[in-house]
């Protein structure tokens, strides 16, 4: 068996993967620019542009027509995933914030998505337990609050139609997820990342992108 080669961890790697990836638009671009400009001590609650860049690849691959995001923030990740809809797909954003997804309800108006995103304001555990039992979700994405991700998760993974994907922002946790001493966000999401490992109605890959993608498949 092998192992990651201690190189990927080098500083500079993350630069070159990003620089490698399908560039963002001008409207990204601008977004991203917004984002840092008005919450600069909220931005790492933006996903990473090579992030954007594989959450539409994947949500095209899947042909998703029905996809879920918990937490929109500004709505960069939204954007992405709309993008890679199939052409009568739909995006339901679930997030508390009436201030942030403000800013992403103008750039998908501006994007030319206001027909197929739908958001819903308020706790998110509360709009997936109301979500039909008889419609099968094709894609989702969770990056909220991280002490909720393993509820998100359950609600999410009884929906998700046979060949479903999940994928789950921040699971690495700037590294420190193998630090035991770590505390914060690390305990919940180690918890969250065996609870995924563990669970036989799934295929799981924990991508280490940005800050850790775990991608999630239904069997």
């Amino acid at each position: 068996m092998t192992t990651l080669k201690a190189s990927y961890t080098d500083p500079s790697v993350p630069a070159y993967v990003a620089a490698h990836a399908t560039q963002p638009d001008q409207l990204l671009r601008e977004l991203a620019v917004e984002t840092a400009a008005i919450a600069p001590d909220n931005i790492s609650m933006q996903i990473a542009p090579e992030q954007g860049a594989l959450l539409t690849m994947l949500v095209q691959l899947t042909g998703a027509r029905l996809a879920v995001e918990v937490g929109t923030f500004t709505g960069y990740s939204s954007i992405c995933i709309a993008r890679g809809l199939a052409p009568d797909g739909r995006l339901i954003c679930c997030d508390v914030s009436q201030e942030w997804t403000a800013v992403a309800r103008r750039y998908w108006e501006r994007a030319g998505l206001t027909d197929r995103v739908e958001l819903r304001l308020g706790p998110a555990l509360g709009t997936l337990t109301a979500l039909p039992e008889d419609e099968p979700v094709d894609f989702a994405f969770i990056d909220a609050d991280k002490a909720g991700y393993p509820d998100y998760y359950r609600e999410l993974v009884r929906r998700l139609a046979p060949g479903g994907l999940i994928c789950v922002d921040n699971t690495l946790q700037g590294g420190r997820i193998t630090d035991p001493g770590a505390g914060g966000n690390v305990p919940a999401m180690r918890a969250f990342n065996d609870l995924v490992t563990a669970d036989p109605r799934v295929d799981s890959v924990l991508v280490p992108i940005a800050d850790g993608l775990t991608l999630i498949r239904r069997r």
